[in-house]
């Protein structure tokens, strides 16, 4: 993983003089050029500047030494490995300071190399030459944990403590330990003092709270996970948060849903509700959650989970909807067109998933995912050459992967070339040696007309995980070994357990020996009712009630100005049924831009507009998160900025036709909007 170094450089940068310990560090042309390009980020730049130095100072350890963490954060570690023995070398001895930053240095290249014993050897030299330096101890400390030697890691824990008693870093370092030792309780001890020390610093109630989890203490995990979530959507609570579902699900649900309560403005908190549903399988719970976080703030990652729980429930059309939702908010995301052309595939819409595919792999053309995916529609479509070339990828990109030789080996077979294939089949049983719920290995026995063995396989991920997906497999497995029974069987425990991706099953070719069964037609038909039920349940509990709302206005010069709140900003706009959209000036989207009332994010795109001469101008389009006005409550809705300083703030017909019924009562000077209002 490459590591963020901006940080750690700015810091180290900002201690640099020129002199220290009478020792003139460098001050030359390209070296100060390196130092500045580093402090903007760009390191290509700052390697350059640093070749020439070397190039020109043959013996400039300082700037080898820089050429080192760069080349370190590039995980070139040769290369920086190379840089530092020539820093080491050529830095003057009495820099104690770049000494020790040098051997620091090395030390995290070893570890990059997986070499831990000279990882450890060098930051105890760089300890020795800065014997104060807290970050080389919490380095030490770090690698002592990881080779699991928890009481070294504490002597250089508490020595942090003796450098620094009022920081945290010693105290949760020790109390880290205990907790991989399950020393609970003495765990908890450190981390109740850095709460004393800094009750703002999350971290301290996150590993308190996997403390109290070890000791099966719920209710106080869950409140030491919501305020480390509130402070600052502290990760490891977040994914404490999901653990603790699993053994105190009600409690968990019922402590987010107060915190939803409290802050009802926050999409944060609905977001984390629906992880919990989602995780704990209960997909429509999680969509509506999901959906509440949505009404407060677009955001592409919630539409993805929508568009993964409607799969995951088979609602493949509800799917799409929302996978287009997240693409149209994240279309640099890779991600989001997998899932699409998955999604895409599930509803039989093999070009399009295909083209999505492409679209995935132009984006991510390493990811040997792409390719399994792009060769499988292909195969559906009857691309067998097509398909061949991707899955001779999938095998290029990572051959120690089976699941390309598995399909390509099908490929292969059904070509007819059968030595390539049994060559593919046989590399599948020497890769994949684990039954688990990935695993492929029956197919491959399968075709090397090793029945028994096939058989025995799909038992032990039968015993091993029985799920949709291993269920599915072992339907798919009898179906080729003709055993009809067995394989409806199985078919039928896939669906029940909620395997739904219809489309793919009637394209299957593994179950082309049961797909024409009167049984089989059944089963599918079967369990398409109870989807289609399903969704009308969906839509039965969804209903509305009829509401009129009155709201004042003022006539001024033949217009009707009523009093609203954009983005809880108080403002007038005009009621104008002649105009199509919500417009502004620039004027009030600057305030509102400048003040907090609408941010970058809210910036959409542009759009060319009519005006009301009947000149075409282009204006910026924003999303306004919240319109309200006579206790109507309006989200996401779209509005033009227009260049006149002086244009008023215009409700078109892009709002009103969603309104309802909309009456004009000039003597009591109100509008009436008859609406419906849905209730669950």
């Amino acid at each position: 993983m490459k590591k963020a170094i901006s940080l750690f450089l700015l810091c180290l940068l900002s201690t640099i003089t020129i002199f220290a310990q009478d020792v003139k560090r460098p001050d030359s042309y390209n070296y100060n050029r390196a130092m500045d390009a580093i402090s903007n980020d760009d390191y290509q730049e700052a390697l350059e500047y640093l070749a020439k130095e070397v190039s020109e100072n043959t013996q400039n350890g300082y700037a080898y030494i820089w050429i080192a963490v760069l080349r370190n954060h590039a995980e070139e570690y040769g290369r920086a490995l190379t840089s530092v023995n020539q820093a080491i070398k050529y830095l003057p001895k009495k820099d104690a300071e770049y000494i020790g930053f040098a051997y620091k240095t090395r030390s995290v290249v070893y570890e990059g190399l997986n070499e831990m014993n000279k990882a450890i050897d060098d930051i105890s030299t760089a300890i020795k030459y800065e014997p104060d330096n807290e970050e080389f101890y919490e380095r030490r400390a770090q690698l002592y944990y990881e080779q699991e030697k928890y009481d070294l890691s504490d002597t250089d824990y508490n020595k942090i403590i003796e450098l620094n008693e009022g920081g945290v870093m010693g105290y949760m370092g020790i109390g880290r330990n205990a907790n991989m030792e399950k020393r609970y309780e003495d765990a908890i001890k450190q981390f109740d003092y850095v709460i004393k020390l800094h009750s703002d610093y999350s971290s301290g109630y996150s590993f308190r709270a996997e403390s109290y989890l070890g000791l099966k203490k719920y209710n106080e995990a869950i409140d030491d996970v919501i305020t480390a979530l509130n402070i600052d959507g502290d990760d490891k609570s977040f994914e404490l948060m999901q653990h603790i579902a699993d053994s105190a699900y009600t409690a968990i649900v019922t402590k987010v849903k107060i915190q939803q309560l409290k802050e009802s403005a926050s999409s944060y908190w609905p977001y984390c509700l629906g992880v919990i549903y989602e995780n704990h399988l209960d997909y429509t719970k999680a969509i509506n959650a999901y959906k509440e976080s949505m009404k407060i703030d677009p955001s592409h990652s919630t539409a993805y989970r929508i568009a993964y729980c409607y799969y995951n429930l088979g609602f493949y059309d509800q799917a799409l909807t929302y996978s287009d939702q997240t693409i149209a908010l994240a279309p640099e995301q890779s991600g989001y067109y997998y899932m699409k052309s998955n999604i895409q595939n599930c509803l039989g819409m093999i070009p399009e998933a295909i083209e999505t595919a492409d679209k995935y792999i132009s984006m991510v053309p390493e990811s040997l995912w792409g390719y399994n995916l792009r060769g499988l529609l292909k195969n559906l479509q009857g691309d067998l050459p097509g398909a061949l070339e991707d899955y001779s990828t999938t095998v290029a990109l990572n051959p120690e992967e089976a699941y390309g030789y598995l399909k390509r080996g099908i490929i292969h077979k059904t070509l007819g070339n059968e030595d390539d294939a049994r060559r593919d089949f046989e590399q599948v049983i020497l890769l994949d040696t684990v039954p688990d719920s990935e695993s492929i290995t029956q197919y491959a026995f399968l075709y090397l007309g090793q029945k028994e063995k096939a058989i025995e396989w799909q038992n032990k991920l039968l015993a091993e995980e029985s799920d949709k997906g291993t269920y599915y497999d072992a339907a798919c497995l009898y179906s080729l070994m003709n055993d009809k029974k067995q394989a409806l069987s199985y078919l039928r425990q896939a669906l029940e357990a909620g395997y739904y991706q219809f489309v793919y099953i009637s394209q299957d070719q593994d179950l082309d020996n049961i797909r024409q069964l009167p049984e089989f037609k059944q089963l599918i038909e079967e369990f398409m009712q109870k989807q289609k039920d399903k969704q009308a349940v969906e839509q039965i509990n969804e209903r509305y009630i009829e509401k009129t709302a009155e709201i004042p206005f003022a006539s001024e010069s033949g217009v009707y100005k009523v009093k609203c709140t954009i983005n809880d900003l108080p403002l007038h706009f005009i009621f104008d049924t002649g105009a199509s959209d919500v417009s502004m000036s620039m004027v009030e989207a600057s305030f509102m831009l400048k003040n907090g009332y609408l941010s970058q994010r809210d910036v959409i795109g542009k759009q060319n507009y009519m005006t009301a001469t009947g000149e075409i101008t282009e204006g910026t389009i924003v999303n306004l998160q919240n319109v309200s006005f006579g206790g109507l409550h309006l989200n996401n809705v779209k509005a033009s900025i227009v260049k006149s300083q002086n244009a008023p703030l215009l409700l078109g017909q892009s709002v009103l036709n969603k309104l309802g019924v909309i009456e004009i009562d000039n003597q009591k000077k109100v509008l009436k909007i008859t609406y419906k209002e849905k209730i669950q």
